[in-house]
Protein backbone atom coordinates (compact mmCIF):
# COMPACT_ATOMS: atom_id res chain seq x y z
CA UNK A 1 0.00 0.00 0.00
CA UNK A 2 1.29 3.62 -0.86
CA UNK A 3 2.08 6.09 1.88
CA UNK A 4 0.26 9.35 2.40
CA UNK A 5 2.49 12.11 1.13
CA UNK A 6 3.40 15.74 1.72
CA UNK A 7 3.14 18.50 -0.88
CA UNK A 8 5.06 21.97 -0.49
CA UNK A 9 5.08 23.28 -4.41
CA UNK A 10 2.70 26.34 -2.85
CA UNK A 11 5.26 27.02 -0.38
CA UNK A 12 8.64 27.67 -2.78
CA UNK A 13 6.72 30.88 -4.04
CA UNK A 14 7.06 32.41 -0.57
CA UNK A 15 10.45 30.14 0.27
CA UNK A 16 12.87 28.75 -2.09
CA UNK A 17 12.95 25.07 -1.74
CA UNK A 18 16.90 25.95 -0.99
CA UNK A 19 16.07 27.53 1.95
CA UNK A 20 13.92 24.88 3.35
CA UNK A 21 16.37 22.34 2.77
CA UNK A 22 18.69 24.36 4.39
CA UNK A 23 17.12 22.95 7.78
CA UNK A 24 17.86 19.84 6.54
CA UNK A 25 20.95 19.41 8.83
CA UNK A 26 19.04 20.99 11.95
CA UNK A 27 16.07 18.32 11.35
CA UNK A 28 18.79 15.54 10.96
CA UNK A 29 20.22 16.64 14.06
CA UNK A 30 16.58 16.78 15.71
CA UNK A 31 15.71 13.15 14.40
CA UNK A 32 19.37 11.80 16.20
CA UNK A 33 18.11 13.51 19.52
CA UNK A 34 15.02 11.99 19.48
CA UNK A 35 16.07 8.26 18.56
CA UNK A 36 18.94 8.86 20.93
CA UNK A 37 17.10 10.45 23.68
CA UNK A 38 19.79 13.06 24.32
CA UNK A 39 17.18 16.16 23.76
CA UNK A 40 14.97 17.72 26.34
CA UNK A 41 11.98 15.71 27.81
CA UNK A 42 13.91 12.31 26.47
CA UNK A 43 11.81 10.41 29.27
CA UNK A 44 9.28 11.08 27.45
CA UNK A 45 10.00 9.16 24.10
CA UNK A 46 7.95 5.73 24.55
CA UNK A 47 5.55 6.58 21.22
CA UNK A 48 8.79 6.80 18.74
CA UNK A 49 9.10 3.39 17.74
CA UNK A 50 5.55 1.93 19.79
CA UNK A 51 4.03 1.56 16.55
CA UNK A 52 6.85 -1.37 15.17
CA UNK A 53 6.56 -2.56 19.29
CA UNK A 54 2.93 -3.05 19.27
CA UNK A 55 2.57 -7.41 19.29
CA UNK A 56 -0.83 -8.99 17.78
CA UNK A 57 -1.00 -10.80 21.18
CA UNK A 58 -1.57 -7.36 22.68
CA UNK A 59 -3.84 -6.40 20.08
CA UNK A 60 -5.76 -9.63 20.72
CA UNK A 61 -6.27 -9.32 24.24
CA UNK A 62 -7.50 -5.16 23.76
CA UNK A 63 -9.80 -6.62 21.20
CA UNK A 64 -11.42 -8.93 23.67
CA UNK A 65 -11.81 -6.81 26.03
CA UNK A 66 -13.36 -4.42 23.51
CA UNK A 67 -15.67 -7.43 22.28
CA UNK A 68 -16.78 -8.10 26.37
CA UNK A 69 -17.74 -3.81 26.35
CA UNK A 70 -20.00 -4.14 22.85
CA UNK A 71 -21.63 -7.96 24.04
CA UNK A 72 -23.16 -5.54 27.34
CA UNK A 73 -23.14 -2.28 26.56
CA UNK A 74 -25.44 -0.08 24.24
CA UNK A 75 -22.96 2.93 25.51
CA UNK A 76 -19.40 2.85 26.20
CA UNK A 77 -18.28 5.84 28.60
CA UNK A 78 -14.51 7.28 27.67
CA UNK A 79 -13.81 9.41 30.70
CA UNK A 80 -10.66 11.63 30.01
CA UNK A 81 -9.54 15.01 29.12
CA UNK A 82 -6.64 16.40 26.72
CA UNK A 83 -4.92 13.26 24.92
CA UNK A 84 -7.01 11.25 27.03
CA UNK A 85 -9.84 11.20 24.56
CA UNK A 86 -8.74 13.29 21.96
CA UNK A 87 -7.30 10.70 19.99
CA UNK A 88 -9.76 8.21 20.09
CA UNK A 89 -12.36 11.09 19.37
CA UNK A 90 -10.03 12.22 16.39
CA UNK A 91 -10.40 8.38 14.76
CA UNK A 92 -14.11 7.51 15.55
CA UNK A 93 -15.57 10.41 14.47
CA UNK A 94 -12.97 9.96 10.86
CA UNK A 95 -14.03 6.65 9.97
CA UNK A 96 -17.39 6.75 11.46
CA UNK A 97 -20.66 7.26 9.45
CA UNK A 98 -21.42 10.72 9.81
CA UNK A 99 -24.96 9.87 10.78
CA UNK A 100 -24.60 6.55 12.62
CA UNK A 101 -25.96 8.43 16.12
CA UNK A 102 -29.33 8.28 14.75
CA UNK A 103 -28.67 4.68 13.49
CA UNK A 104 -28.52 1.40 15.11
CA UNK A 105 -25.64 -0.40 13.34
CA UNK A 106 -24.87 -3.16 15.77
CA UNK A 107 -22.08 -1.05 17.71
CA UNK A 108 -21.98 0.46 20.85
CA UNK A 109 -22.42 4.39 20.68
CA UNK A 110 -18.91 5.83 22.33
CA UNK A 111 -19.53 8.67 24.21
CA UNK A 112 -16.89 11.06 25.84
CA UNK A 113 -17.20 12.76 29.78
CA UNK A 114 -14.58 14.09 31.85
CA UNK A 115 -13.65 16.69 29.19
CA UNK A 116 -15.60 19.60 31.09
CA UNK A 117 -17.32 20.83 34.00
CA UNK A 118 -19.85 21.16 32.67
CA UNK A 119 -23.25 20.41 35.41
CA UNK A 120 -25.59 20.25 32.18
CA UNK A 121 -23.46 18.25 30.06
CA UNK A 122 -22.97 16.20 33.05
CA UNK A 123 -27.01 15.35 33.99
CA UNK A 124 -27.81 15.11 30.74
CA UNK A 125 -25.58 12.63 29.82
CA UNK A 126 -26.44 10.97 33.14
CA UNK A 127 -30.35 11.26 31.81
CA UNK A 128 -29.37 9.09 28.68
CA UNK A 129 -27.89 6.31 30.54
CA UNK A 130 -30.26 5.87 32.55
CA UNK A 131 -32.02 4.24 29.82
CA UNK A 132 -29.36 2.76 28.53
CA UNK A 133 -27.02 -0.44 29.20
CA UNK A 134 -23.40 0.94 29.50
CA UNK A 135 -19.98 0.52 30.53
CA UNK A 136 -17.32 3.20 31.26
CA UNK A 137 -13.22 3.49 29.83
CA UNK A 138 -11.86 5.26 32.67
CA UNK A 139 -8.33 7.04 31.26
CA UNK A 140 -6.09 8.85 34.16
CA UNK A 141 -2.60 8.37 35.01
CA UNK A 142 -3.28 9.84 38.23
CA UNK A 143 -6.87 9.38 38.72
CA UNK A 144 -7.37 12.76 40.44
CA UNK A 145 -7.48 15.41 37.04
CA UNK A 146 -10.51 17.31 38.39
CA UNK A 147 -12.78 16.84 35.06
CA UNK A 148 -12.19 13.00 35.23
CA UNK A 149 -12.04 12.02 38.46
CA UNK A 150 -15.13 14.70 38.71
CA UNK A 151 -16.99 12.89 36.02
CA UNK A 152 -15.97 8.76 36.90
CA UNK A 153 -17.62 9.40 40.67
CA UNK A 154 -21.26 10.10 38.65
CA UNK A 155 -20.74 7.42 36.13
CA UNK A 156 -19.59 4.43 38.52
CA UNK A 157 -22.14 5.60 40.83
CA UNK A 158 -24.70 5.79 37.97
CA UNK A 159 -23.45 2.38 36.98
CA UNK A 160 -23.42 0.76 40.31
CA UNK A 161 -26.82 1.86 41.12
CA UNK A 162 -28.75 0.51 37.68
CA UNK A 163 -26.71 -3.09 37.81
CA UNK A 164 -25.06 -3.74 41.31
CA UNK A 165 -21.57 -3.11 42.36
CA UNK A 166 -20.36 -6.88 40.99
CA UNK A 167 -21.47 -6.65 37.60
CA UNK A 168 -20.64 -2.97 37.40
CA UNK A 169 -17.05 -3.98 38.04
CA UNK A 170 -16.85 -5.93 34.71
CA UNK A 171 -18.23 -2.91 32.54
CA UNK A 172 -15.26 -1.00 33.84
CA UNK A 173 -12.03 -0.97 32.48
CA UNK A 174 -9.37 1.39 33.40
CA UNK A 175 -6.29 2.76 31.55
CA UNK A 176 -3.51 3.89 34.17
CA UNK A 177 -0.34 4.03 35.68
CA UNK A 178 1.49 0.89 36.10
CA UNK A 179 1.66 1.30 39.69
CA UNK A 180 0.61 4.03 41.35
CA UNK A 181 -2.08 6.66 41.93
CA UNK A 182 -5.58 6.71 43.31
CA UNK A 183 -7.22 5.00 40.28
CA UNK A 184 -4.56 2.33 40.17
CA UNK A 185 -5.53 1.84 43.85
CA UNK A 186 -8.98 1.79 43.26
CA UNK A 187 -8.73 -0.39 40.50
CA UNK A 188 -6.97 -3.09 42.43
CA UNK A 189 -9.32 -3.05 45.28
CA UNK A 190 -12.54 -3.75 42.51
CA UNK A 191 -10.70 -5.86 40.38
CA UNK A 192 -11.39 -4.06 37.21
CA UNK A 193 -9.65 -4.74 33.88
CA UNK A 194 -6.47 -2.54 33.44
CA UNK A 195 -4.40 -1.05 31.15
CA UNK A 196 -1.18 0.60 31.70
CA UNK A 197 -0.46 4.06 30.01
CA UNK A 198 3.68 3.72 29.91
CA UNK A 199 5.35 6.48 32.03
CA UNK A 200 7.36 7.54 28.83
CA UNK A 201 4.47 8.17 27.11
CA UNK A 202 2.52 11.73 27.67
CA UNK A 203 -1.39 12.46 26.82
CA UNK A 204 -0.81 13.89 23.65
CA UNK A 205 1.57 10.87 22.02
CA UNK A 206 -0.94 8.06 23.41
CA UNK A 207 -3.44 7.28 20.84
CA UNK A 208 -1.47 4.14 19.76
CA UNK A 209 -1.66 3.11 23.53
CA UNK A 210 -4.57 1.01 24.82
CA UNK A 211 -5.85 5.09 25.43
CA UNK A 212 -6.89 5.61 21.58
CA UNK A 213 -6.56 1.67 20.86
CA UNK A 214 -9.51 0.50 23.00
CA UNK A 215 -12.50 2.73 22.49
CA UNK A 216 -11.43 2.34 18.70
CA UNK A 217 -11.84 -1.30 18.90
CA UNK A 218 -15.42 -0.76 21.11
CA UNK A 219 -16.22 1.58 18.03
CA UNK A 220 -15.77 -1.60 16.11
CA UNK A 221 -12.83 -0.23 14.14
CA UNK A 222 -9.53 -2.34 12.82
CA UNK A 223 -6.92 -1.48 15.21
CA UNK A 224 -4.61 -4.42 13.57
CA UNK A 225 -5.08 -1.86 10.18
CA UNK A 226 -5.02 1.38 12.34
CA UNK A 227 -0.98 0.21 13.77
CA UNK A 228 -0.06 -1.05 10.48
CA UNK A 229 -0.76 2.11 8.94
CA UNK A 230 1.70 3.79 12.12
CA UNK A 231 4.00 1.25 11.74
CA UNK A 232 4.51 1.88 7.51
CA UNK A 233 4.57 5.55 8.55
CA UNK A 234 7.41 4.75 11.76
CA UNK A 235 9.55 3.21 8.81
CA UNK A 236 8.94 5.97 6.59
CA UNK A 237 9.95 8.60 8.95
CA UNK A 238 13.14 6.77 9.91
CA UNK A 239 14.30 8.08 6.19
CA UNK A 240 16.67 10.86 5.04
CA UNK A 241 15.87 14.34 4.88
CA UNK A 242 14.29 14.14 1.27
CA UNK A 243 12.71 11.27 1.83
CA UNK A 244 11.42 12.16 5.39
CA UNK A 245 8.06 13.52 5.72
CA UNK A 246 7.76 14.41 9.05
CA UNK A 247 11.34 16.13 8.66
CA UNK A 248 10.19 17.97 5.58
CA UNK A 249 6.69 19.37 7.32
CA UNK A 250 8.87 20.40 10.39
CA UNK A 251 11.57 22.06 8.00
CA UNK A 252 9.12 24.28 5.98
CA UNK A 253 6.82 25.15 9.23
CA UNK A 254 10.02 25.89 11.15
CA UNK A 255 10.86 28.30 7.90
CA UNK A 256 7.62 29.92 7.49
CA UNK A 257 8.17 30.56 11.51
CA UNK A 258 11.15 32.81 10.77
CA UNK A 259 9.89 34.79 8.47
CA UNK A 260 6.96 35.93 10.56
CA UNK A 261 4.12 33.17 9.94
CA UNK A 262 3.02 32.93 13.16
CA UNK A 263 -0.43 31.05 13.11
CA UNK A 264 -0.81 27.59 11.12
CA UNK A 265 -4.47 26.71 9.73
CA UNK A 266 -5.26 23.00 9.57
CA UNK A 267 -7.51 22.81 6.54
CA UNK A 268 -9.68 19.62 5.76
CA UNK A 269 -12.17 19.19 2.72
CA UNK A 270 -14.10 16.45 5.06
CA UNK A 271 -16.35 17.18 8.09
CA UNK A 272 -14.88 13.85 9.50
CA UNK A 273 -11.58 15.36 9.81
CA UNK A 274 -12.78 17.98 12.34
CA UNK A 275 -11.87 16.42 15.59
CA UNK A 276 -8.64 15.23 13.89
CA UNK A 277 -8.08 18.70 13.85
CA UNK A 278 -8.58 19.38 17.26
CA UNK A 279 -6.40 16.91 18.57
CA UNK A 280 -3.59 18.11 15.98
CA UNK A 281 -4.20 21.29 17.91
CA UNK A 282 -3.03 19.78 21.13
CA UNK A 283 -0.25 18.20 19.76
CA UNK A 284 1.19 21.14 18.81
CA UNK A 285 -0.06 23.85 20.61
CA UNK A 286 0.59 21.80 24.09
CA UNK A 287 4.05 20.43 22.95
CA UNK A 288 5.70 23.96 20.73
CA UNK A 289 3.28 26.78 23.33
CA UNK A 290 6.31 27.82 25.77
CA UNK A 291 9.20 29.97 26.06
CA UNK A 292 7.37 32.39 24.08
CA UNK A 293 7.95 30.94 21.04
CA UNK A 294 5.50 28.43 18.55
CA UNK A 295 3.04 28.85 16.18
CA UNK A 296 -1.06 29.22 17.26
CA UNK A 297 -2.15 26.13 16.14
CA UNK A 298 -5.80 27.16 13.97
CA UNK A 299 -8.04 24.96 12.16
CA UNK A 300 -11.16 25.35 9.57
CA UNK A 301 -13.51 23.15 8.18
CA UNK A 302 -13.89 23.92 4.44
CA UNK A 303 -15.88 24.74 2.58
CA UNK A 304 -18.29 25.46 5.67
CA UNK A 305 -15.55 27.73 6.82
CA UNK A 306 -15.05 29.59 3.70
CA UNK A 307 -18.29 31.53 4.58
CA UNK A 308 -17.34 32.74 8.26
CA UNK A 309 -13.35 32.83 8.18
CA UNK A 310 -12.89 32.58 4.62
CA UNK A 311 -12.32 36.52 3.97
CA UNK A 312 -10.22 36.67 7.25
CA UNK A 313 -8.08 34.13 5.40
CA UNK A 314 -8.33 35.80 2.05
CA UNK A 315 -7.60 39.32 2.67
CA UNK A 316 -6.34 39.88 7.06
CA UNK A 317 -3.23 39.84 8.57
CA UNK A 318 -0.19 37.84 6.72
CA UNK A 319 0.61 36.34 9.52
CA UNK A 320 -0.67 32.83 8.40
CA UNK A 321 0.17 29.69 6.29
CA UNK A 322 -2.12 26.69 5.83
CA UNK A 323 -1.75 22.98 5.83
CA UNK A 324 -4.30 21.02 4.02
CA UNK A 325 -5.29 17.47 4.29
CA UNK A 326 -6.62 16.09 1.06
CA UNK A 327 -8.79 12.86 0.67
CA UNK A 328 -7.80 11.88 -2.86
CA UNK A 329 -10.72 8.83 -3.36
CA UNK A 330 -14.15 9.02 -1.22
CA UNK A 331 -15.88 6.09 -0.08
CA UNK A 332 -19.11 7.01 -1.81
CA UNK A 333 -20.46 7.75 -4.97
CA UNK A 334 -22.79 10.43 -5.55
CA UNK A 335 -23.33 11.77 -9.05
CA UNK A 336 -25.08 15.33 -9.54
CA UNK A 337 -28.85 14.77 -11.22
CA UNK A 338 -30.04 16.54 -14.56
CA UNK A 339 -32.75 19.29 -13.31
CA UNK A 340 -35.18 20.35 -16.34
CA UNK A 341 -36.38 23.54 -14.80
CA UNK A 342 -32.41 24.46 -13.99
CA UNK A 343 -34.06 27.24 -11.53
CA UNK A 344 -30.58 26.99 -8.99
CA UNK A 345 -28.25 26.95 -12.88
CA UNK A 346 -26.80 23.95 -11.17
CA UNK A 347 -27.37 22.17 -14.59
CA UNK A 348 -23.50 22.64 -15.89
CA UNK A 349 -21.99 20.28 -12.93
CA UNK A 350 -25.29 17.22 -13.60
CA UNK A 351 -23.75 14.07 -14.52
CA UNK A 352 -20.83 15.10 -12.25
CA UNK A 353 -19.77 13.40 -8.66
CA UNK A 354 -20.19 15.61 -5.57
CA UNK A 355 -16.43 15.21 -4.57
CA UNK A 356 -15.44 16.37 -8.38
CA UNK A 357 -16.42 19.84 -7.16
CA UNK A 358 -15.34 19.53 -3.93
CA UNK A 359 -11.88 18.73 -5.06
CA UNK A 360 -12.43 21.95 -7.64
CA UNK A 361 -13.23 24.04 -4.26
CA UNK A 362 -9.97 22.65 -2.51
CA UNK A 363 -8.17 23.49 -5.86
CA UNK A 364 -10.16 27.42 -6.35
CA UNK A 365 -9.41 28.07 -2.82
CA UNK A 366 -5.45 26.85 -2.85
CA UNK A 367 -4.89 29.06 -5.79
CA UNK A 368 -7.03 32.10 -4.13
CA UNK A 369 -5.29 32.12 -0.54
CA UNK A 370 -1.71 31.41 -2.70
CA UNK A 371 -2.36 34.39 -4.63
CA UNK A 372 -3.30 36.11 -1.20
CA UNK A 373 -0.18 35.28 0.08
CA UNK A 374 -1.04 32.41 1.70
CA UNK A 375 1.33 29.55 1.78
CA UNK A 376 0.33 25.69 1.42
CA UNK A 377 1.37 22.91 2.05
CA UNK A 378 -0.94 19.97 1.67
CA UNK A 379 -1.06 15.91 3.08
CA UNK A 380 -2.34 13.50 0.55
CA UNK A 381 -4.29 10.29 2.03
CA UNK A 382 -5.50 8.46 -0.61
CA UNK A 383 -8.31 7.00 1.41
CA UNK A 384 -9.75 7.53 4.74
CA UNK A 385 -9.77 4.48 6.55
CA UNK A 386 -7.88 3.19 9.45
CA UNK A 387 -4.73 1.84 7.75
CA UNK A 388 -3.74 6.10 6.43
CA UNK A 389 -5.45 7.51 9.76
CA UNK A 390 -2.79 5.88 11.86
CA UNK A 391 0.22 7.09 9.27
CA UNK A 392 -1.10 10.76 9.81
CA UNK A 393 -1.36 10.43 13.40
CA UNK A 394 1.84 9.20 13.57
CA UNK A 395 3.44 11.45 10.72
CA UNK A 396 2.06 14.96 12.92
CA UNK A 397 3.62 12.78 16.12
CA UNK A 398 7.10 12.52 14.88
CA UNK A 399 6.72 16.24 12.97
CA UNK A 400 5.92 17.66 16.12
CA UNK A 401 9.20 15.65 17.79
CA UNK A 402 11.36 17.14 15.16
CA UNK A 403 9.58 20.30 14.60
CA UNK A 404 9.70 21.24 18.65
CA UNK A 405 13.75 20.47 18.76
CA UNK A 406 14.13 22.69 15.60
CA UNK A 407 12.05 25.39 17.42
CA UNK A 408 14.89 24.76 20.36
CA UNK A 409 12.70 23.87 23.02
CA UNK A 410 11.15 20.48 25.34
CA UNK A 411 7.91 19.47 23.26
CA UNK A 412 7.11 17.03 25.93
CA UNK A 413 6.34 19.07 28.86
CA UNK A 414 3.47 21.44 29.05
CA UNK A 415 4.81 22.98 32.43
CA UNK A 416 1.86 25.98 31.91
CA UNK A 417 -1.25 23.62 32.01
CA UNK A 418 -0.82 23.59 36.22
CA UNK A 419 -1.06 27.74 36.48
CA UNK A 420 -5.57 27.31 36.24
CA UNK A 421 -5.59 24.06 38.50
CA UNK A 422 -3.69 25.95 41.45
CA UNK A 423 -6.31 28.94 41.11
CA UNK A 424 -9.30 26.39 40.65
CA UNK A 425 -8.29 24.60 43.60
CA UNK A 426 -7.52 27.60 45.82
CA UNK A 427 -10.86 29.04 44.73
CA UNK A 428 -12.46 25.92 45.86
CA UNK A 429 -10.91 25.66 49.10
CA UNK A 430 -8.97 22.24 48.65
CA UNK A 431 -7.14 20.89 52.02
CA UNK A 432 -3.68 21.95 51.66
CA UNK A 433 -4.51 25.15 49.90
CA UNK A 434 -5.38 27.14 52.42
CA UNK A 435 -2.96 30.19 52.25
CA UNK A 436 -3.02 30.31 48.32
CA UNK A 437 -6.85 29.97 49.20
CA UNK A 438 -6.19 33.30 51.67
CA UNK A 439 -3.92 35.29 48.31
CA UNK A 440 -6.29 34.81 45.45
CA UNK A 441 -9.23 36.00 47.75
CA UNK A 442 -7.75 39.30 48.33
CA UNK A 443 -7.68 39.28 44.31
CA UNK A 444 -11.45 39.21 43.93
Amino acid sequence: MENISIQLEKVFGFIPKEEIYGYAAKCETAQEMLHQGTGKGNDFLGWLNLPGSISEEFLNDVLATAEGLRKKCEVVVVAGIGGSYLGAKAVIDALSNTFSWMQNDGNPKVLFAGHNISEDYLAELMALLQTKSFGIINISKSGTTTETALAFRLLKTLLEEKVGKEEAKTRIVAITDAKRGALRTLSTQEGYKTYVIPDNVGGRYSVLTPVGLLPIAVAGFDIKQFVAGAVAMEKQCAASFEENPAALYAATRNALYAQGKKIEILVNYHPKLHFVSEWWKQLYGESEGKENKGLFPASVDLTTDLHSMGQWIQQGERTIFETVISITQPKETVVIPHDEENLDGLNFLAGKRVDQVNKMAELGTQIAHVDGGVPNLKIVLPELNEYYIGQLLYFFEKGCGISGYVLGINPFDQPGVEDYKKNMFALLEKPGYEEASAAIRKRL
